[in-house]
């Protein structure tokens, strides 16, 4: 395995990492500070990234699976490397800004795990938020009580989501509903729901910890009818294959996630760094034990940020090559998260009062990495998804 990124990316990667520095860093603050305000600078930024995803690969969460129907078994990198990597620099600038991001919604990325050809032709260049979390289902998505009853050539739509990421912004939303409560995680279903649609009403907005660029909405949907033709997907309840086909879209965004954290700690660790740089050795000479104890600290979050990638680049690598990786989706989602809230906050720590004082963004990129070890299913839920796998039990077996 080489550890290296694939030198076919590297174009795609410094122009991301440039846009970090040049773009995304100079805003960073103002729309903390303006939080719900749009980024209008993104749309410029949308633009590129349209023109550069028109290709095999590029920064595009909409395309997190592999092309459909190929059957070269050769070894790949592609889209689900290229966006990962992609998304470690975007969030290198700012993780909300990159939430922001038009067109690059996580609702995309459950379009592109279950959504028929017709579908993924229909819904090209839609921008989709993602709506699971209900006010009393956080983490076991299982547990969802939107319901969608069919009624003709529609299903109607009864329920409401919180925690809606890109929720007002979006063209369309990614509804998880079940069609019938007591067949239970077979029944749960995904529709996409236009935007503007009579019966979707966006209650609020959330003001937040961190990620304050990025909205976050409260939906109601009442007698929300949508086409049958937006159910993601098959329409059978296949009680056998159970929850399995709605738990793809997990194994494509969990990387995706997990290399927000690995961004947004990279910021944080670059940053510290040069602070104590005089105290630090770049060649790595002075044996650890040997090493003062801010050096080896430092030298401690590295080592755990690069064992974070090295998983997240495994999950992603398994994805391009259709490969099954739901534990290593989960893996590296549990990893890079922890590691993540642990770096931003230790580097807030080491710096003192510069590290909580606005004149730096330490401060910010520790609030921000906080969401990123909670949503797309907390640490916890990682951890029990884990051992369900490694033990072969059941979510009934092992809860």
């Amino acid at each position: 395995m080489n550890l290296q990124n694939p030198k076919k990316f590297k174009i795609l990667l410094d122009q991301a990492h440039e846009v970090a520095l040049n773009v995304l860093r100079p805003i960073s603050r103002k729309y903390d500070k303006a939080e719900h305000a749009y980024p209008k600078e993104l749309d410029m930024l949308a633009s590129l990234l349209d023109g550069m995803n028109d290709g095999d690969e590029g920064i595009n969460a909409g395309a997190a699976v592999g092309k459909r129907g190929s059957q070269d078994d050769s070894n790949k990198n592609g889209v689900n490397m290229s966006t990962a990597l992609g998304i470690i620099e975007m969030c290198y600038g700012d993780t909300g800004l990159l939430l922001s991001m038009p067109r690059q919604g996580l609702g995309n990325s459950a379009i592109a795990a279950v959504a028929n050809d017709e579908q993924l032709e229909r819904f090209k260049g839609t921008w989709a938020a993602m709506a699971i979390t209900e006010p009393n289902c956080g983490s076991d998505s299982a547990a969802i009580r939107t319901t969608a009853t069919k009624d003709g050539d529609d299903y109607i739509l009864n329920g409401e989501k919180i925690f809606v990421t890109s929720g007002e912004r979006a063209d369309s939303v990614v509804v998880w509903a079940t069609l019938d409560k007591k067949l239970g995680r077979a029944a749960i279903k995904s529709f996409v729901v236009a935007k503007g649609t009579a019966g979707m009403t966006v209650e609020r907005l959330e003001h937040k910890l961190g990620i304050k660029a990025s909205d976050t909405a409260v939906i109601r949907f009442d007698q929300c009818r949508v086409p049958a033709e937006n159910l993601l997907g098959n329409a059978e309840i296949d009680v056998a294959k159970g929850f399995a086909g709605v738990m793809e879209t997990f194994d494509n965004t969990r990387p995706l996630v997990a290399a927000m954290a690995i961004g947004c700690a990279k910021a944080s660790l670059e940053r510290i760094k040069e602070i104590f740089q005089d105290q630090l050795d770049s060649n790595y000479a002075t044996p650890y034990l040997q090493c003062s104890n801010l050096a080896a600290q430092i030298y401690k979050m590295e080592a755990e940020w690069e064992a974070a990638r090295l998983l997240m680049l495994k999950a992603t690598w398994m994805a391009d090559n259709k490969k099954p990786n739901s534990k290593e989706a989960s893996i590296a989602k549990a990893k890079a998260g922890r590691v993540g809230n642990d770096i931003t906050l230790k580097c807030v720590e080491l710096a003192a009062s510069v590290g909580y004082s606005e004149t730096e963004l330490l401060e910010k990129w520790a609030r921000d990495s906080k969401i990123l070890d909670i949503f797309e299913g907390t640490q916890q839920i990682q951890q029990l998804i884990i051992a369900r796998r490694e033990l072969g039990k059941s979510s009934s077996e092992l809860k």
